[in-house]
Order: C-alpha cells, then structure tokens, then sequence
C-alpha cells in the first residue's frame, strides 16, 4: 500500500480493497478519454480540487502534478488563475496548500 497516502484512507482501502481499485479503474478509464494530454488532465484535476476548497485534494494533485513533470511555476499558475474565478481567500488557501508540498514561496 501507498505509504503517502494519509492513515485513514489506508484503512479504508484496507477494509474495502475492491472499491478502491474500482475508483482507480475508474481514473484510469476516464483519462484515456480522447481529449485532454495527462499534463492538462493534472492541471485541471488540481483547479477543480482549489475550486472545491479540498485541502487533502489539493496536496495530492499537487503532488501527482510534480511527478508528471509539471513545474513549480505552472502548478502555482493554476491556484493564482483560480483568483478571478473562486476570489482571492479561496485561491490564497489553494496557494497555501499547494505551498504545503512544494515549500517554494
């Protein structure tokens, strides 16, 4: 099991295992969509988690954006473009959390 992965989710995948690899099929089928290349596809994840103000969302698509390639300047990019769009506390907390694995402000 993912050791990145917070403790209780762990748990749950634990006690449900094939929910979980269901959910990952589920990713797995939807980003081989035609349409969107996996570096769009995280950007946008990563928005999408700022825009819904889902913390742990963010660190973990913050995360999945670093492993794809993307740098620190496009994943910040993502939470400043959310400033028009969601106002500046939502986007300032995205920002933060996002800072929160990267450490680079």
């Amino acid at each position: 099991m993912n050791k990145d992965l917070p403790e209780f989710l762990q748990k749950l995948i634990a006690r449900y295992p094939d929910v979980w690899e269901q959910y990952g099929q589920l990713s797995k089928t939807i980003g081989s969509v035609e349409g969107l290349d996996e570096r769009s596809q995280r950007l946008v994840k990563l928005g999408i988690a700022i825009g819904s103000g889902r913390q742990g969302a963010v660190h973990s698509h913050t995360r999945k954006c670093r492993k794809a390639g993307l740098s620190n300047a496009e994943i910040f990019h993502t939470a400043l473009l959310a400033i028009t769009t969601i106002g500046w506390s939502g986007a300032v907390a995205g920002l933060a959390w996002i800072d929160d694995e990267l450490q680079d402000l």
